[in-house]
Order: structure tokens, then C-alpha cells, then sequence
């Protein structure tokens, strides 16, 4: 009896081992013990990110936009301390505003060798461009290409109904980083840009990114219109959360004078600053105030008609102020009410010679100037 059931055991035994073994039968499968699950190391998930309506306002805009947004490429030969002329590349943006090839830009994107404009578009294509208009003094320019198919382009919205916190969408090819997207506000309205070139006024203060190469690109604003061109970046290097824009109404003006046989801007050739309340007292000026002529560019229309610009500087509130010259108070019988810009809004509405009548102050008297435009 006892041999049996020695042997009965071994055999039990053997075939335990063999099945758990070789045969890897797992009891627990059978009598239901399940093993502790391992933690897994991420989630993965496939649904689409939530997205708030701004992300998607933001992506609408890019993908529209992004198109239309070129990348433009200059050269201009220079000489070296070793009297050698050697190229140097120049970059910037621009946009289309015809799907025949029309863009806007800068007027400093495009300086240098007008044989080596080269536009970039948004499928890498690339052509030649010729300028149709340039204008330094306003930093605006329109260039053309020739393309094979129709282009993608922007809808040019209204400057003049901007208000500060809206905001807005910059896209342009920063240090060459083609169809870079920023965003922001309307930080302010009505600057004064200067470099040792030109002055640009009236321009749009932006915080959304603008570095080297964003030049020349468009502005937008949350329905996806150009309101402004970007141009300028306050500091030497790159941004500082400052950036400056020119107003897009400013640009429609260079497209009508380019349709009428590209008939130059009418301009009156001052600078001025705003005066009004205790300033304009202390200064011995009407109380109300009005955009006091600074200077009065030689040749210009307004040296023409024998407007006035300032005689000397006194000092107030610690700042240096040219004084002596004529003060605008009216602007085609208008009254600026310190507005820097209203001398910009009337010759919005003027053509190449047309006139301007100006209501100034001088020598304690008021009075009337028609100044024809240039």
C-alpha cells in the first residue's frame, strides 16, 4: 500500500513541475488570482486637445494668414576696409494683397540691388520682384511678382478704429525663422518713432514679438485684417516687449497714389508736438492747445506758404523744449485738439495739389494759411 502511494505522489509531483514549467500553465488563471497590475508610466489618449476660444481664434487667424505672409530677400554690395565690394544679404517680410502677386513691405526691407529682390512664398516657391512704389519717408514700399498660379492674400482693415488692449496677431520670419506667429495688444496709438534717418509718426505701440526680419509683415487683428506693417523694434538688439507698427490707412494712401500714376503723397514738411492746458499757459500759448511746429523742413510745402518753426529751447518740468514757432490749431477747420495725427488724417484726404488750410497762433494773433501741397 505505502509503495503506491509514493508513487501516486511522485507522479502528481512531475506533473506539476512539468506543467508550471515547460508547459507554463499558470494555476491562478484557473481559479481566478489575478497579479498586480504594473503602473503604467504616461496616459495616451486620443482625443483632440480643449481648446478655449482664444487658442482657437489664434489658429484660425495662422492658418489663414500664414500664407500670404513672404519672406523677402535683398542684397546690397558694400565696400570692406580692404576696398573690396563684397554682397550682403538683407531679409525681411512682406504680404500679398492681390492673388496676382501685389505685396506690401517696409521700404528698408528692400534697399540694396533691385536686380537681386527675391520673394519667398509660403510653399517655398521663389521669384524675382520688381518695386512698383517705394516711399522712405514713410518706410513703405509695394513690390510685384510674377506667379504662376493665384496667390492667397490679406484683407486690409481700418487703422483709424484701433483702440489700445485690442488684440493683435504679428507673423513675419524673425532672425529667419519663416511664418513665426506672436500675439499681443494695442499697448498705445499715436507714437513717435525716430532713428537717425527719418522720424515715423503716428505710429501703432504693440507688446506682441517683433525682432529682426519681422519687418515689412503684417499686423492683424482677431478677424484676421492687416491693421498695421510692422517695422520697428525699440533697443539695438531684439524685443523688448516694445514694437512699432505703421498704420494700415497709411499704406491704402500709397496704393491710391500708385493707381493714379504713382503720383507722389501729398505732404507738408513739419514736425510738431502736442501742447495743450498748463504747457500751452507756461508757454504763453491759447489754453487749448494745438500741435506747436517744431520744425519746418527747407523746400517743403509748408516753407512755402512761410510757416514757422521753433526760434529757441526753454526748460520745463525738466524737459528741453524748442519754443518760437507757429502753433496749428486747426486743420481745414478742424480743431486738433493736441492730436499729433490730425495733420496725417487731413492728408489722408487730400490729393497732389491739392491745399491745406491751417488755423495757426503767432505773435499773440490768430490766423489763416493755405498751404498747396507738393
Amino acid at each position: 500500500m505505502k509503495p503506491r502511494v509514493l508513487l501516486f505522489g511522485a507522479l502528481v509531483a512531475g506533473a506539476f513541475v512539468y506543467l508550471t514549467t515547460v508547459a507554463q500553465w499558470n494555476p491562478r488563471r484557473v481559479f481566478g488570482s489575478n497579479p498586480r497590475p504594473t503602473p503604467a508610466l504616461y496616459t495616451e489618449t486620443t482625443a483632440p486637445p480643449a481648446l478655449d476660444p482664444g487658442e482657437r481664434n489664434n489658429i484660425e487667424i495662422y492658418n489663414a494668414a500664414a500664407p500670404a505672409t513672404v519672406n523677402i530677400t535683398s542684397v546690397v554690395y558694400e565696400e570692406t576696409w580692404f576696398f573690396q565690394i563684397v554682397p550682403k544679404r538683407g531679409a525681411g517680410s512682406g504680404f500679398l494683397i492681390s492673388e496676382d502677386g501685389l505685396i506690401l513691405t517696409n521700404s528698408h526691407v528692400i534697399e540694396g540691388d533691385p536686380r537681386e529682390l527675391q520673394v519667398t512664398l509660403h510653399d517655398q516657391s521663389r521669384y524675382r520682384a520688381q518695386i512698383l512704389a517705394n516711399d522712405p519717408r514713410s518706410d513703405l514700399a509695394l513690390i510685384k511678382i510674377t506667379p504662376r498660379k493665384k496667390l492667397p492674400f490679406l484683407k486690409l482693415g481700418n487703422s483709424d478704429a484701433l483702440q489700445v488692449g485690442q488684440k493683435v496677431l504679428a507673423i513675419g520670419n524673425p532672425f529667419g525663422l519663416a511664418g513665426t506667429l506672436t500675439t499681443g495688444v494695442v499697448s498705445a496709438l499715436h507714437r513717435t518713432v525716430s532713428d537717425a534717418d527719418r522720424t515715423l509718426e503716428d505710429m501703432i505701440q504693440t507688446d506682441a514679438a517683433i525682432n529682426p526680419g519681422n519687418s515689412g509683415g503684417p499686423l492683424l487683428d482677431s478677424t484676421g485684417t492687416v491693421i498695421g506693417i510692422n517695422t520697428a523694434i525699440l533697443g539695438p538688439g531684439g524685443n523688448i516687449g516694445i514694437g512699432f507698427a505703421i498704420p494700415i490707412n497709411r499704406a491704402k494712401l500709397m496704393l491710391e497714389w500708385y493707381q493714379t500714376k504713382g503720383s507722389p503723397a501729398p505732404r507738408l514738411g513739419v514736425r510738431v508736438l502736442p501742447v495743450s492746458g498748463d504747457l500751452a499757459e507756461l508757454l504763453e500759448l491759447p489754453a487749448e492747445g494745438g500741435l506747436l511746429i517744431l520744425e519746418v523742413e527747407p523746400g517743403s510745402p509748408a516753407a512755402r506758404a512761410g510757416l514757422r518753426g521753433a526760434t529757441r529751447r526753454v526748460i520745463l518740468y525738466n524737459y528741453r523744449i524748442p519754443v518760437g514757432g507757429d502753433l496749428i490749431l486747426a486743420v481745414d477747420g478742424r480743431p486738433v485738439a493736441g492730436r499729433r495725427d490730425a495733420i496725417t488724417s487731413a492728408l489722408s484726404r487730400k490729393r497732389p495739389g491739392d491745399s491745406l488750410e491751417l488755423t495757426i497762433y503767432r505773435d499773440g494773433r490768430t490766423m489763416k494759411v493755405k498751404v498747396p501741397l507738393g
